[in-house]
């Protein structure tokens, strides 16, 4: 597959690249995905939740009524789940959410939904960008050129640029990452992708066994 390279301006330039079948070419592995993005979600999640259990609950450890002739059940604690205040029974407690995947079915993962956007032709190749400060407006410029204002978009650079991270951080519909921390997720969450040149071969490179 070949592309031409798109300026700042969104105007076609005489280079091309070739996308390697090997990464964005490949036999989709749908259950790879869930795994891979189920993974991604896991690690989200701060697993921080919890509740207090009988155990935990502060009260009189005094017996609450007479055992018998009540005409009502036997309870022994106010600490009791089945009363207001007691402990909750089978609560959340904190834990980690996070599991294994070997490498290579994450790569499987990763090279199945760059093969999806690519026959959805939603991969375009953008020349390197240089901003001198950064400035919300002239990124948000760069995607009006390239239409992408209306529609998410994942911006992957070949290494960490500072100024064009914060440029378009503020913007909701666009998120930049670079070739190293591209993930499935990410890559499936958005409507086009936005490969710079010099990240490229730093994909192809990653992802390819």
């Amino acid at each position: 597959m070949e592309l031409k390279v798109i300026n700042k301006e969104g105007k076609e330039t005489s280079k091309k690249v070739k996308l390697n079948a090997s990464v964005y070419g490949v036999e989709p592995n749908d259950h790879a995905i869930y795994l891979d993005v189920k993974q991604f979600l896991a690690r989200q999640r701060q697993g921080t939740h919890k509740s207090k259990e009988r155990s935990e609950i502060v009260g009189s450890t005094r017996k609450i009524k007479k055992q018998k002739g009540t005409g009502s059940a036997r309870a022994g604690s106010i600490k009791n789940p089945l009363f207001k205040g007691g402990g909750r029974v089978f609560g959340p407690s904190p834990r980690d959410y996070s599991f294994k995947l070997n490498k290579k079915l994450k790569s499987l993962a990763r090279k199945s939904a760059l093969t999806y956007k690519a026959k959805e032709k939603s991969i375009m190749i953008l020349e390197d960008l240089k901003f001198e400060s950064p400035k919300t407006k002239e990124f948000n410029k760069v995607l009006n050129n390239l239409k992408l204002t209306d529609s998410k978009s994942l911006l992957i650079l070949g290494e960490n640029n500072p100024n064009v991270y914060l440029s378009s951080r503020n913007i909701e519909k666009s998120k930049v990452t670079t070739a190293d921390k591209l993930n499935t997720y990410d890559i499936l969450n958005a409507n086009s992708l936005v490969i710079s040149e010099s990240a490229v071969k730093l994909i192809e490179k990653q992802f390819k066994i």
